[in-house]
């Protein structure tokens, strides 16, 4: 399993897998229920511990910032300690954190980031480029280093000076500096492999304790970045939403990440509570290989997508908390290509093109997913109902994650995923579409689909970009592998106490040093 899809997956995640906290706006608030509780006479206070908690097994924790985290309590603790160069930003895609500025040369291919001003790590000793560059070499040495940094070698990332540090990709791209947000962690220089557990970091929070993936993170009043308010965070692992969500009514916990569609709907009786929304949090689509095996006919990729009832599975499988979607990934994005005409079911020509591309209808195809998160089982077995419409014999395989991420994942003709992240149409062409992508799920090889990625990325002009990033979506609609049938909302509860949780997707959720307590 590739480092960075899980770790992805936790940074960004909706129901069920998601980073921890988020709202239903967009702005730098929590939900509108969060802003409703909060009267305009209460001013932001410090002080308060917020216990959080986050899904994920203890039977697989980990302590290193660039390992393989599976549990989102560990990618919650991992953010809040150490610091990526850029986060999401609320008026941009990309904000600087712990890089405070980037440039790039007149040929889009060499970037220089400037560390911030004060950037100091918790035993206080100043982060320098060399710490940077060190960290950043070590991400790109993992296994899939190449998914992380994509376009950039390892010898091609150096130190200017002391405060400057300079990636040198392959190719032209205006938008590097979106790969730096989610897992460019920073550790000081040359910490050894059984020192990271305890090696200090540069975020809003310090590590106070850690026990069985349970953790209490303490204030930094150092931090370069601002102000922290609260006195300490206290996460809190629970292997389900169920179990999460009832400490939460119980008053065990004051936030609940990622509880899911059912826990929501029982909330909603609850006055003491606030539902926290994130619209369209979550791609959940189907991968259909089209490398080699049944799906490699692009006729039966599109005959598939034409066989599924949208609406019935945003309804049945999301309690409709979630949209249709369009089989495009990045929808979240301000360049998403809206006036692409949405798919409908249309199980006549899915039949025809069955026809036309021999299509073996008398074989049972096995659809392989997991019980990773809320829903996806569902959404295989609906998908299933709907395609034996279209005379299309699917048997759903449920798999232990371990097995499924090892075994299935990038190799199965037919499974299901998801991405806990509504980012942009860039990151996951650059992540799962372009031929050379480390996490290419589809094995898709599509050489205009390469071409407009690269033009598009290339391109210096704002406009010209957005129109090759149009194209690129108006290529992946008619031939990808992916069958994106709709977009989970990500749905967090929390006490009527909990003020100002980030308001952004991805890593932007984990954001919790302006968050405080009306208490």
């Amino acid at each position: 399993m590739g480092v960075t899809r899980r770790q992805l997956l936790w940074a960004s995640a909706g129901i069920g897998a998601a980073g921890a906290l988020a709202a239903c706006s967009s702005g730098s608030g929590g939900s509108t229920d969060a802003k409703d509780s909060s009267s305009a006479s209460q001013q932001p206070r410090s002080g308060g511990t917020l216990t959080v908690g986050a899904l994920g097994k203890a039977s697989s924790v980990t302590r290193d910032p660039h390992g393989t985290q599976s549990n989102e309590s560990d990618y919650l603790i991992l953010s809040l300690v150490y610091d990526t160069l850029a986060v999401p930003g609320e008026k941009t895609n990309t904000a600087p954190r712990l890089a405070a500025s980037w440039k790039p040369s007149e040929d889009l291919k060499t970037w220089r980031f400037t560390i911030a001003e004060g950037a100091k790590f918790h035993d206080g000793t100043p982060v320098t480029a060399d710490d940077v560059v060190w960290s950043l070499k070590r991400l790109r040495g993992t296994s899939a280093g190449a998914s992380r940094l994509p376009g950039i070698k390892p010898e091609s990332i150096t130190a200017e000076d002391a405060k400057t540090v300079v990636l040198v990709s392959d190719y032209a791209n205006a938008e590097l500096p979106l790969l730096t947000r989610l897992t460019t962690f920073v550790l000081k220089k040359d910490t050894k492999d059984d020192q990271i557990a305890s090696a200090p970091g540069t975020g809003p929070f310090k590590l106070d304790w850690f026990r069985d993936g349970n953790a209490r993170l303490v204030r930094n009043d150092d931090w370069y970045g601002g102000k922290v308010l609260l006195d300490a965070i206290e996460v809190r692992i629970f292997e389900s939403p169920q179990a999460m969500a009832n400490a939460l009514l119980a008053g065990q916990i004051d936030v609940a990440s990622n509880v899911g569609a059912v826990a929501a709907r029982t909330a909603e009786t609850r006055k003491d509570l606030q539902i926290l929304r994130r619209p369209n949090d979550m791609a959940m689509p189907i991968v259909m290989r089209t490398a080699d095996g049944p799906f490699a006919d692009p006729r039966v990729r599109e005959a598939l997508r034409l066989t599924v009832d949208r609406d019935a599975m945003v309804k049945q499988v999301l309690s409709g908390y979630g949209t249709v979607g369009n089989d495009i990934l990045g929808t979240g994005d301000p360049v998403f290509a809206k006036d692409i005409p949405q798919r409908g079911r249309d199980l006549d020509k899915a039949k025809q093109l069955l026809a036309e591309a021999g299509f073996d209808t008398s074989k049972t195809y096995d659809l392989i997913t997991t019980e990773d998160i809320a829903g996806l089982a569902e959404s295989a077995t609906l998908f299933a109902t709907q395609a034996r419409e279209a005379g299309v014999k699917i048997n759903v395989v449920k798999q232990d994650s371990k097995v499924f991420w090892d075994a299935t994942w990038l190799k199965a003709p037919l499974y299901t995923t998801y991405w806990g992240t509504n980012d942009s149409v860039v990151f996951f062409a650059s992540k799962t579409m372009v031929s050379e992508a480390g996490q290419n799920e589809a094995g898709w090889r599509e050489p205009t689909f390469d071409e407009a990625y690269r033009k598009a990325i290339g391109a210096a002009d704002a406009a010209e970009r957005t129109k090759g990033l149009h194209q690129l979506q108006e290529i992946e609609f008619a031939k990808s592998g992916y069958l994106l049938w709709g977009m989970a909302d990500g749905i967090d509860l929390a006490g009527k106490a909990v003020r100002d949780l980030p308001g952004l997707p991805g890593y932007g959720r984990v954001q919790l040093e302006k968050t405080w307590l009306a208490r």
